[in-house]
């Protein structure tokens, strides 16, 4: 039988909990679902990441004011996807801030993401009519932008690390408190969604300047909140091992002359009895293999995924 496509059959709602991480630094999971964060500055917030749509960042942003009132001045974008930016005129931010390679995204392929993600992963679009348009940022950079948080409550560094899940991906750094909002570089027991990424890049370099930080809390774009040390160091690990089983098994594959359905199939087999009962595994696998298999063809900059290529894709492979 023919699996559902992407996550078009998750439409149950999930359990979403709010956690204070440090004072005026908040973080909401939601078992999977993409998470979301607030920093307190002495007179503003700073919010990191946007939601799928105004109404659904609304629902982040009520729970977000049962702690603070302050005005939110800045919004940070880790990366272009539509389903982490389509939220940000929920906002009200004075600035929208993201890496110059997210603008260009943005321009390449904003609204073809768009459709793409609407068809993917219907329940995170909560009343998709609400969003006005694309998403675009007031200010971009290039490598690192410091935010002053004013009083004694330090700087919010926001850094690029290298290509990894998008060309444009940047993490948001508090030296104070070292807690790093990873984005979806760094994933706490969710599978990681390759469809646009730079995968040697990305398990190499870019996730060695992530260790590099030495964070003692981390939060990734899905999953739990990851405490301690240690366990940021093991997350780190598990998502360059994801990368690492994906790339060695699709490569040999290549290697060997076989097709991507092959390929698939090898990566599954490899990836499964670690990953597979964690959320969106089943949803990421199939484009996370053809977009590997285009950068072992040559193609460096990825392709745009639009509806119906994410259909052919999936037909091809998951079903």
């Amino acid at each position: 039988m023919s699996k559902p496509f992407a996550s078009s059959a998750d439409l149950a709602d999930k359990t979403e909990t709010l956690e204070t991480l440090a004072d005026g630094v908040y973080a909401l999971t939601a078992e999977g679902d993409p998470n979301v964060g607030a920093v307190e500055g002495k007179d503003f917030v700073v919010a990191f990441e946007a939601r799928a749509t105004p109404v659904a960042a609304q629902a982040w942003l009520h729970r977000l004011r049962e702690l603070t009132d302050k005005p939110i001045r800045y919004l940070v974008l880790s990366h272009y996807h539509a389903v982490r930016v389509l939220g940000a005129s929920a906002f009200g931010a004075e600035v929208t801030i993201t890496h110059e390679q997210t603008r260009r995204l943005i321009a390449d392929r904003g609204q073809a993401d768009w459709d793409s993600e609407l068809g993917r992963m219907p329940r995170l679009f909560r009343d998709p009519d609400s969003i006005p348009g694309l998403t675009w940022p007031d200010i971009t950079f290039t490598d690192r932008l410091s935010i002053d948080l004013g009083g004694d409550r330090g700087p919010l560094e926001l850094a690029y690390c290298g290509r990894g899940h998008t060309a444009g991906d940047i993490v948001a750094w508090l030296p104070e408190h070292r807690i790093l909002f990873a984005g979806d570089l760094v994933e706490a027991e969710a599978a990681l969604y390759t469809g646009d990424a730079f995968h040697a890049d990305w398990s190499t370099g870019t996730l060695d300047a992530i260790a590099a930080f030495g964070a003692e809390y981390l939060v990734g774009g899905r999953g739990s909140v990851v405490r301690g040390r240690e366990a940021v160091e093991a997350a780190i690990e598990q998502s360059r091992s994801f990368l690492t089983v994906l790339r060695d098994e699709v490569g040999r594959v290549h290697a060997l002359g076989g097709g991507v359905r092959e390929a698939f199939a090898a990566a599954h087999a490899a990836l499964e009895p670690t990953y597979g009962r964690w959320p969106i595994f089943e949803h990421c696998l199939p484009f996370d293999v053809q977009r590997l298999w285009d950068e072992l063809y040559g193609i460096d900059w990825p392709q745009i995924w639009t509806a119906e290529r994410d259909r052919e894709v999936w037909e091809a492979l998951q079903a």
